[in-house]
């Protein structure tokens, strides 16, 4: 029998057995003995929309697990033009292994709940747990992946089935656990409607046309401006080319 099958949660640290994401993440693969040496060393921060977590080609001094909210990955032009190339949501683990420098800039699109531990920290579980090693490589291959699909999205799909694959993008992380058949979904945007234009190619009023035309159709309903209300999950996935 696996051992980690047999873990009580009287075993695992206060602080751990509280977080509502562990079992979604990265930490899901440490046994009580590692999740306690990694506590001692973590650190809960609490961000506000806009803040710089991570710099563009820093150093990498410390990851992080995303405890709530979203994180926006850009990468920047030597002229000052930016492209936002991908977001994170709770349970993603933020930062880079194995490598010196960052590759993006990492920034709060909303206010973020992060854990955050040092580099060396996290590289000495890493060197010690093969289960966190491929912990790790699945999220990386989830996020090679999700990269392909956004490829898809942005070179062959409409306006329209943009605009609905980026709403399924938000909904699925906002609640993990709900079918596309499913009941009513309800979330935030975490990003401005130009940023949202930016994300996809757009124009800003190309989004508002898309949003309104889902509107008109039921297949949603906007509170104001940024609460979204997905009345019809299943249509909105048809409508996303899915």
């Amino acid at each position: 029998m696996n051992d980690r099958c047999e873990v009580r949660m009287s075993d695992v640290p206060v602080l751990c057995a509280a977080c509502q994401v562990r079992q979604r993440g990265v930490c899901a693969a440490l046994d009580p003995e590692q999740l306690s040496a990694l506590s001692r060393t973590s650190t809960k921060k609490r961000l506000d929309m806009g803040s710089e977590l991570i710099g563009d080609a820093t150093v990498v001094e410390g990851y992080a697990n995303i405890l709530s909210g979203v994180v926006k990955l850009v990468k920047g032009l030597p002229d000052g033009r930016e492209q936002i190339v991908g977001l994170q949501f709770a349970s993603d683990f933020l930062g880079r292994p194995f490598q010196a420098e960052s590759t993006v800039t990492a920034q709060a699109a909303t206010n973020v709940v992060l854990c955050s531990f040092p580099r060396r920290s996290v590289d000495a579980l890493i060197n010690q747990s093969p289960q966190l090693k491929q912990g790790l490589l699945k999220q990386a291959l989830r996020e090679l992946d999700g990269a392909r699909d956004w490829m898809l999205t942005l070179g062959r799909k409409t306006a329209l089935e943009k605009v609905s694959s980026y709403l399924l993008l938000i909904a699925s992380a906002s609640e993990p656990a709900a079918k596309p058949h499913g009941e009513v979904i309800k979330f935030d945007l975490p990003m401005t409607r130009q940023e949202i234009a930016d994300f996809l190619g757009l124009t800003i009023e190309t989004v508002s046309r898309q949003l309104t035309r889902l509107r008109i159709d039921g297949v949603i309903r906007i509170v104001q401006t940024r609460h979204i209300v997905v009345d019809n999950p299943a249509r909105l996935k048809i409508c996303s080319g899915a």
